[in-house]
């Protein structure tokens, strides 16, 4: 039994197997605070890509990497299972930067999406009211940033209740997608933001204008 004031038993179980789940080496990871008042049990993960010696604090790296970073968000509350199809629910947020002429394609998008799908499938990360958003940006500097020209970002952000008591594979699927967005091969074989752009065929480029 979960003391009085403190998190449960159940949340405690899954917030450590957040913690020690085997992430890809590329990132650098470190537990941060939750937001406030989200939930009556939550934690909170960042993460972030490392390229070359890994100078500076960690925490720069997991909060604000310049080649892609996220985060994972645990909530618990027994009394949201009707809304939110379980108990828990997770939140996740991931960006990366991308090549201009990849960024202003209209496929990037769909391809992030199911990334996650992917990711959360292979992993046999079971879950359910999996939603979200992904967002592509074009960017123009002005004035004192002019010199910065143009630049392109990817953007996923979604949620999803776990079912089970395997949460280890929801941090890896989270891991894997920051990886992917930010241009990094996958183990398995799934192709890079820039070969899938290649390999499509004219048709599929021209499916939407």
């Amino acid at each position: 039994m979960a003391m009085i004031g403190g998190p449960t038993l159940e949340f405690s179980v899954a917030a450590e197997q957040l913690r020690t789940a085997r992430l890809r080496s590329e990132l650098v990871c470190q537990e941060i605070a939750p937001p406030e008042r989200v939930a009556p049990d939550s934690m909170a993960l960042a993460a972030g890509v490392a390229r070359g010696p890994r100078r500076g604090h960690a925490a720069d790296i997991a909060l604000d990497s310049p080649y892609g970073a996220g985060r994972l968000i645990l909530m618990h509350d027994p009394g949201s299972v009707e809304e939110w199809g379980g108990p828990f629910r997770i939140v996740c947020f991931a960006h990366a930067p991308l090549e201009l002429e990849i960024g202003v394609d209209p496929f990037i998008s769909d391809v992030a999406w199911s990334w996650l799908v992917d990711a959360l499938d292979t992993r046999e990360a079971r879950h359910t009211a999996l939603s979200g958003t992904a967002t592509k940006t074009i960017s123009s500097g002005f004035g004192t940033l002019e010199s910065r020209g143009d630049a392109a970002q990817i953007e996923l952000r979604a949620s999803w209740s776990p079912l089970g008591t395997d949460f280890t594979a929801h941090a890896e699927a989270w891991s894997e997608l920051i990886c992917l967005l930010a241009g990094l091969p996958h183990a398995e074989g799934v192709e890079s933001i820039s070969a899938r752009r290649t390999r499509r065929s004219p048709e599929e480029r021209n499916t939407r204008g």
